[in-house]
């Protein structure tokens, strides 16, 4: 939806620059996810190498050479930072930002060390699993993820990122929350579920960006009451892209597509939007249905 409204703002017809620039952001979804979770790992290393060097000082006080060590142990943080899959993502994917922009691991940290989370924590240095992962999901939902600084420095390294930034976090936090101390290692997710996922992007794109007129011309007549010009462009990108689902991707469900177009529009067009929008929907499948123009095959017949 956004690449397609990026053409129009942008009066392009270069559907290859443009689709390329699609999967381009796409892929760097990924690239956030792993610099989130990341940041965890640098957290840990950094007050390991705190504690580390307050021990060895010259002066050190009892407290400093028998360090509580409870937090540098959290079984979470040990089994991120021993992720062979983790550690191989990052690399394959050249992440690399918390060694060039450290500030930000450290400003994490003494947040982290100076809330009332952090500080019940450690009353006492036994670690225990399941109150080890509740720390690490509270630390990242309630200080990371909600950061300001971190989230101008995402905001700022890539501009896409601004609408991914929920989505990855909510997966992260699922990710944590479903971890058992049986598990050995921690699960990269892939971008794309399947092939089939990512022929699917480059399809709906394609076919809403070519049939655009033809699209148009579905639901402009169910409108007699709005001038073309006053419906919002987003409103209008929509419809097409819902209508294109319905009349040419035959295995998703009706209520798949509209209910995934109504969310759509919830979080990206005006108040009233996705009334607007389910309305002309709901008459275009009546219509269809009559006209039998809905070929819906295997899995879009439920």
């Amino acid at each position: 939806m956004q690449s397609v409204y990026a053409m129009h703002q942008n009066n392009s017809d270069n559907l290859e620059k443009e689709e390329k620039f699609l999967f381009y952001s796409i892929e760097n979804i990924q690239d956030l996810y792993l610099i989130m979770l990341s940041s965890l790992v640098e957290i840990q290393k950094r007050e390991e190498d705190f504690l580390d060097k307050s021990s060895k000082k010259h002066l050190a006080t009892p407290d400093e050479r028998n360090p509580n060590k409870k937090f540098i142990n959290n079984h979470v943080l040990q089994l991120l930072l021993e992720s062979n899959s983790l550690s191989m993502a990052l690399e394959n994917r050249k992440i690399n930002d918390w060694h060039l922009n450290d500030d930000y691991i450290r400003i994490l940290l003494e947040e982290i060390k100076n809330s009332d989370l952090y500080k019940e924590y450690m009353s006492n240095r036994v670690n225990n699993f399941e109150e080890d992962k509740r720390f690490v999901v509270t630390v990242f939902t309630d200080l990371i993820a909600p950061n300001e600084k971190l989230y101008e420095y995402l905001e700022d390294n890539k501009l896409t990122w601004i609408d991914d930034i929920p989505l990855v976090n909510t997966h992260i936090a699922k990710q944590l929350k479903a971890l058992k101390s049986t598990d050995e290692d921690f699960s990269i997710p892939r971008v794309y579920k399947d092939s089939e996922d990512k022929e699917f992007t480059k399809n709906l794109f394609r076919k809403t960006v070519l049939n655009e007129p033809e699209l148009s011309k579905e639901f402009i007549d169910k409108t007699p009451n709005w001038d073309s010009d006053r419906i919002a462009e987003v409103d209008t990108i929509i419809l097409k892209m819902a209508i294109c689902e319905l009349l040419k991707f035959p295995s998703i469900p009706v209520k798949v597509t509209i209910n995934e177009y109504l969310e759509i529009a919830k979080e990206y067009s005006t108040p009233k939007s996705s009334i607007f929008i389910n309305g002309i929907l709901d008459n275009l499948v009546k219509d269809y249905q009559t006209a039998n123009k809905l070929n819906k095959t295997g899995r879009g017949l439920m």
